[in-house]
């Protein structure tokens, strides 16, 4: 489980596969099995707050974006407490006073991170054949982001991608959108050709 700051009053959660199973959750049923995200909900607040000091006693807001190539995101918004809260000392409060609103999604996106130039390349020249040269570059925070589709890929060839991918890179939470609105577009399409068309393959 990967816990990050947004903001002072927002989250993310990212859930690999591996941690989503630990909890009695199948890739396979993971969109039918996503209302099981309120049972791990306390653990993860109580991860946020040891990490993070990330409190989440008040209403929140709870995105959750499956991920069918990756895992899960839970995106938590903290709002303010209701004024009936207001004149409770802390020892006062109740347990859990979760007034959660969740907002489901789904996302088939694939995206990796590469810290290293170099892996990416490496990547992409194996990558080539196998995605027709597809693919959308970004970079963000100091990292290269490699986006694919896979609504353009069978099962099997989305399966071999991922297995690729995760040799050379980080499996990633950022969406397509938050690349497009917060980092650079270096190659907005057929990226994978376009490295490997620019860049020789790490001797």
């Amino acid at each position: 489980m990967k816990i990050e700051r947004l903001s002072q009053d927002k989250i993310r959660i990212f859930l690999t596969f591996d941690d989503l199973s630990e909890r009695g959750i199948q890739k396979e049923e993971m969109w039918q099995e996503i209302p099981k995200v309120y049972d791990l909900f306390t653990e993860m607040m109580d991860q946020a707050y040891s990490e993070l000091g990330f409190d989440a006693t008040g209403p929140l807001a709870v995105e959750v974006f499956a991920l069918p190539a990756q895992g899960m995101v839970v995106i938590v918004t903290r709002g303010k407490y209701d004024h009936h809260f207001g004149g409770l000392s802390e020892d006062e409060m109740p347990d859990e006073i979760y007034e959660m609103e969740v907002t489901l999604e789904q996302s088939g996106s694939i995206v990796y991170s590469f810290n290293d130039f170099e892996m990416l390349i490496e990547a992409a020249h194996m990558l080539n054949d196998l995605v027709d040269g597809a693919g959308t570059l970004y970079h963000y925070l100091d990292k290269w982001f490699l986006w694919m589709d896979p609504d353009q890929l069978n099962s099997e060839k989305q399966a071999a991608v991922v297995a690729l991918l995760a040799e050379f890179g980080q499996s990633s939470p950022v969406t397509d959108a938050v690349l497009e609105e917060y980092g650079k577009t270096i190659m907005p399409q057929q990226a994978v050709e376009n490295i490997c068309l620019h860049f020789d393959r790490s001797k």
